[in-house]
């Protein structure tokens, strides 16, 4: 897709953050861009602010919903999208054997079950509009690695990776492109969902705090700016490229995170593995982790020394972040908040 002057696009998670770059850079590029979100005061600011000329308060969960989108959509401009964006998302921390079934229900069902209803909704309408088009959705770094603290976000995006990679080969004889867009560190609203979690009153296994939602907050202050992650997303679909990795030493970020599968798959590579974590970062893994993050993470998580960058500075030991609740008492003291 090279041009998009008049195209229908719908962006899920469109009101804040990616989604809101997303609108705005696909809305200056001649789109009309239609943004979903379950937040109806940011839908209405957005809309007021020329970045859509519609919003639609949707919960990504609720295939009803859905489908009530996508049949108004055609209602009202007589045919479906042209163009998908799946970007809506939640993340919460803790360590995986803290995890609860809601801890999963939640952040999977949002992550991977909110692309899917979107994929399962759409697809077969565009393919049935015979004009081609493109899908796309934000993944995550997180989709390259495990993370001992973000369990089931990870485990979702690396389902949606491997999802959109196979609607990517089985959509090219309709010629319907797709793109997955993997940034890390987005400055974005998204550490105000954990709060959301447990104001919805699931149960956690983890330490979830106005605290630790101020100090995702200071991080995301570093992150990408939305509508230049959105650039990197139209790039990419301009050039019907499928991973977008939104940095320039990408192609080489992609290529160490994957190294680690050889080494895991033998006894003597797990050994290889273990020594090469009691080693500090190598430069070209302090410049990796600057570029997706930043600022200087290793520089940052020092606590309680004193900050050594501009990144965030608050206390992540005080805090508790990415640490067990407190009656989580299978887990060991040392994960645990104090």
């Amino acid at each position: 897709m090279k041009d998009f002057k008049n195209k229908l696009v719908f962006i899920t998670g469109g009101a804040s953050g990616a989604g809101l770059g997303q609108a705005q850079v696909f809305t200056e590029a001649g789109a009309r861009v239609i943004i979903a979100d379950v937040n109806q005061e940011r839908l209405d600011e957005a809309v007021k602010s020329g970045a859509a000329v519609e919003a639609i308060k949707l919960d990504v969960t609720d295939r009803a919903g859905w489908a009530a989108a996508a049949d108004g959509i055609e209602k009202k401009y007589g045919e479906t999208v042209d163009l998908l964006i799946l970007t809506a998302g939640v993340n919460v921390f803790g360590p995986a054997e803290a995890s609860s079934y809601d801890d999963y229900d939640w952040v999977v069902g949002i992550v991977f079950g909110g692309v899917v209803n979107g994929l399962v909704t759409f697809v077969p309408r565009m393919i049935k509009k015979g004009k081609g088009g493109h899908i796309a959705s934000t993944v995550s770094w997180g989709a390259f690695g495990a993370g001992p603290t973000t369990a089931p976000y990870s485990a979702a995006k690396a389902a949606q990776l491997n999802l959109l990679e196979s609607y990517y080969e089985a959509l090219k004889s309709y010629n319907i492109g797709v793109t997955a867009v993997c940034p890390a560190n987005i400055n974005s609203h998204i550490y105000e969902s954990q709060l959301k979690h447990i104001e919805a009153g699931h149960k956690t296994g983890y330490n979830v705090s106005e605290g630790t939602a101020a100090l995702l907050a200071t991080i995301h202050a570093h992150g990408m700016d939305p509508k230049v992650l959105a650039n990197w997303l139209k790039e990419a679909i301009e050039n019907d490229v499928f991973l977008c990795v939104p940095y320039k030493s990408g192609p080489e970020m992609v290529e160490d995170a994957l190294s680690r599968f050889p080494l895991l798959s033998t006894a003597d590579g797990i050994k290889k593995l273990a020594e090469k974590r009691t080693q500090p970062p190598t430069e070209q893994e302090l410049r990796f982790n600057a570029e997706r993050e930043g600022y200087d993470v290793g520089a940052q998580r020092q606590a309680p020394e004193p900050p050594k960058t501009d990144g965030p500075a608050l206390d992540w030991a005080k805090i508790g972040f990415g640490k067990a609740s407190r009656d989580a008492d299978w887990v060991e003291a040392g994960k645990k908040a104090d």
